[in-house]
């Protein structure tokens, strides 16, 4: 009764918590919010809910902005941030790229709300580095002193990169707010880029110079109706113009923020204007000292990308050629991420020599963002053995809970593929740790049928690693399948192989099988086979004797 009371519990906060998330916004017609996760965009707004999409079950990401969250505003001002939060979104949805957050649904609004939906996402960056405002209390255990990895930061930073690559030169846009707020990382992990709110369009005839339009920050509007300031580029003051380059030192005030202790900017400027155009002033003769905490490899390209001159800045492309990139990790993550462009021979070499990145790389980087790389591989079934031993050495590092969460709902189809035979010749391989975290229901339900199949098979490799580790889990097996199903398989493959060490090994699974057996068991289906047996070789003679003698 007490698990029943704390279940009903938790089911009724969790419906309390999400009735009132959406009254009257269409977005609830074909979502379902789930849990209050994380939040992100200007002043972290927009709330964000782990979600799915009704129709289809797939899993989705709810944002959600409460309109009374302005209600201590002017009229003036939260029309004003209404507006630029609705020109983010419908800029955002227009947008089509891998290092762009995804929107599955696009922007609906009710009296109380906007809301939309997309691709499942983690959290915003800003939230992964302690920012926790608009989040749900108590933090979610996944954030809690959640670290970011070197690699992961040199990857995200890639993507951020290529991100504002596509922006700049095929869309021609400014961000204009590159910022912890307006990076998401999604549920794998990767790092994508929102928050358009402050964008601006190249207005410039085609052929002629880039025209970027510009507008002075206004003191009387609400700072968060605004670019962050921490992160605007200094020729906002000091030139009164603002281009591709301003983007490029955004993303360097991005790299010294997740570098620094506690994350810290490097002007600490908040909403203070006059603080601002001070700091304007002193990056012109910046420390050196000041970026030691920046990665070493990183640390001279950061002074480049803080250039108050914005021509000497380095562009997205000069950027992702720098030796901090070169790193097996990064590469290891950017193959998968653009495996579907190669063919089944590079991929084959590629996985051959996954097995030692994987040992390096850190446990939650192969279950988030390289396990799921692997299975889409699942479909492909010639692939399937060179992917497989990297999926189960993930395994191997996993918890129970994690290896029940992310492995086998994507292994259990794998296990009823017939051709290559290498698939099960693995599987038998690696027999101990599938049973070793395993539950029993799937054991019977997804494994047994597995060796039922290893027994038929015409390899004798297979065979015979199948009867070696049948005895390890015979106590799980029930009686009926013991009687109808394992058996009578073992007892026909005994008769018609034309192998002697299958036929012996036959005769040792059934010797370790006996005491699992019932007397009668024995003595219906164990003892009246033995004389059939057709060989009358040494080995296969010491075997009957020992099952008669055993008996």
């Amino acid at each position: 009764m007490e698990v029943f009371n704390k279940f009903y519990s938790s089911v009724s906060n969790t419906v309390s918590q999400l009735s009132g998330v959406l009254p009257g916004n269409p977005v609830t017609r074909e979502f379902e919010a789930t849990q209050y996760i994380a939040s992100a965009g200007p002043g972290l707004l927009w709330k964000v809910y782990k979600g799915y999409k009704k129709s289809t079950k797939q899993e989705a990401s709810i944002f959600v902005f409460e309109k009374k969250q302005l209600d201590r505003w002017s009229k003036g001002d939260k029309d004003v941030m209404i507006d630029i939060l609705k020109r983010g979104i419908v800029q955002l949805t227009k947008l089509k790229h891998p290092q762009i957050l995804t929107v599955q649904h696009s922007l609906e609004e009710s009296r109380e709300s906007l809301a939309f939906a997309t691709e499942p996402v983690f959290a915003s960056l800003a939230n992964v580095l302690g920012n926790t405002e608009n989040m749900p209390q108590p933090i979610p255990n996944n954030l809690v002193n959640y670290k970011l990895y070197d690699v992961e930061i040199k990857y995200g930073l890639m993507q951020i990169a290529e991100g504002l690559a596509f922006l700049h030169n095929d869309v021609k846009l400014l961000h204009h707010n590159i910022c912890p707020e307006s990076i998401i990382v999604n549920q794998q992990g990767a790092w994508k880029i929102f928050g358009f709110d402050f964008c601006i369009a190249n207005q410039s005839m085609t052929g002629s110079a880039p025209f970027w339009p510009f507008n002075e920050y206004c003191q009387a509007m609400h700072a968060l109706a605004q670019p962050a300031l921490d992160y605007l580029a200094p020729e906002y003051i000091l030139s009164a113009t603002h281009s591709p380059a301003s983007d490029i030192y955004s993303l360097g005030m991005v790299i010294y923020a997740l570098h620094s202790t506690g994350h810290q900017t490097l002007g600490n400027i908040g909403n203070d204007y006059t603080k601002f155009k001070k700091f304007t002033n002193e990056i012109r003769h910046l420390s050196p000292t000041k970026l030691l905490c920046v990665n070493d490899g990183l640390r001279e390209f950061v002074k480049l990308m803080l250039n108050p001159t914005p021509e000497l800045r380095p562009d997205p492309h000069q950027f992702l050629k720098i030796p901090y990139f070169e790193d097996v990790g990064v590469k290891t993550l950017n193959y998968l991420d653009s495996l579907f462009q190669w063919d089944n021979l590079q991929k084959s070499q590629f996985y051959k020599g996954l097995p030692q990145i994987i040992q390096k790389m850190p446990h939650r980087i192969c279950i988030y963002r390289i396990l799921p790389c692997l299975t889409k591989e699942f479909v492909n079934p010639p692939m399937v053995p060179f992917v497989l031993p990297n999926v189960l050495l993930i395994a191997e590092n996993s918890s129970k809970e994690e290896y029940v969460k992310y492995i086998l709902p994507v292994l259990k189809p794998v296990m009823l593929i017939q051709e290559p035979i290498q698939i099960l010749l693995i599987f038998m391989q690696k027999m101990e740790l599938l049973l070793k975290l395993t539950p029993g229901d799937e054991v019977k339900s997804d494994i047994l049928p597995m060796l039922y199949r290893a027994l038929e098979s015409d390899a004798q490799q297979i065979q015979e690693l199948c009867l070696s580790v049948l005895p390890t889990f015979a106590s799980l097996i029930d009686y009926p399948a013991m009687k109808n199903a394992l058996l009578p398989r073992i007892k026909k493959l005994c008769l018609s192989t034309n192998y002697i060490s299958v036929r012996v090994n036959c005769l040792l699974c059934l010797g370790k099988l006996l005491e699992h057996l019932d007397k009668w068991l024995v003595l219906d289906e164990i003892i009246p086979f033995l004389p059939q047996i057709p060989s009358r070789e040494p080995a296969v003679l010491m075997g009957i004797l020992g099952e008669f003698i055993s008996h």
